[in-house]
């Protein structure tokens, strides 16, 4: 079986998904009680949309979005800082045979769809859209 991080051909296994959702239900729930006390997240509301476990299970890519977007980069950088701890607090919440390593990272998905739409607005490629239909 390849070690890689992400998914397997087929995408990811049931067992990925399961453990990925308990994970980000997890966190959520801690992030939303505040039992984080960190002032770079002081009155930040961020959500978890997804987490993505490779595999093995060994590491849980949390995709996190602050609402309103601000200040993304800040946010990863202090749920980063504080992975450790997190990873203590979901663990004492969860029964794993082993408790993933948090990773954080920011969600742009939402941005990047707002990037290709506007894309696919602007003239030129309107134009060449245009231009394939002749």
């Amino acid at each position: 079986m390849s070690r890689h991080h992400g998914h397997g051909p087929k995408g990811p296994s049931q067992r990925q998904l399961r453990v990925g959702e308990l994970v980000r239900k997890e966190l959520s729930d801690i992030l939303t009680r505040g039992e984080l006390s960190d002032p770079d997240l002081e009155g930040v509301i961020v959500t978890i949309p997804e987490v993505r476990m490779t595999p093995d299970l060994r590491l849980a890519t949390c995709l996190v979005m602050p609402l309103g977007g601000s200040e993304g980069q800040k946010i990863e950088k202090a749920l980063n800082h504080s992975a450790k701890f997190l990873r203590g607090l979901v663990s004492r919440r969860l029964t794993l045979k082993y408790m993933p390593d948090l990773r954080f990272v920011l969600d742009t998905r939402f941005d990047d769809d707002d990037r290709i739409e506007t894309l696919l607005h602007s003239p030129t490629v309107a134009r060449d859209l245009d231009q394939d239909g002749d």
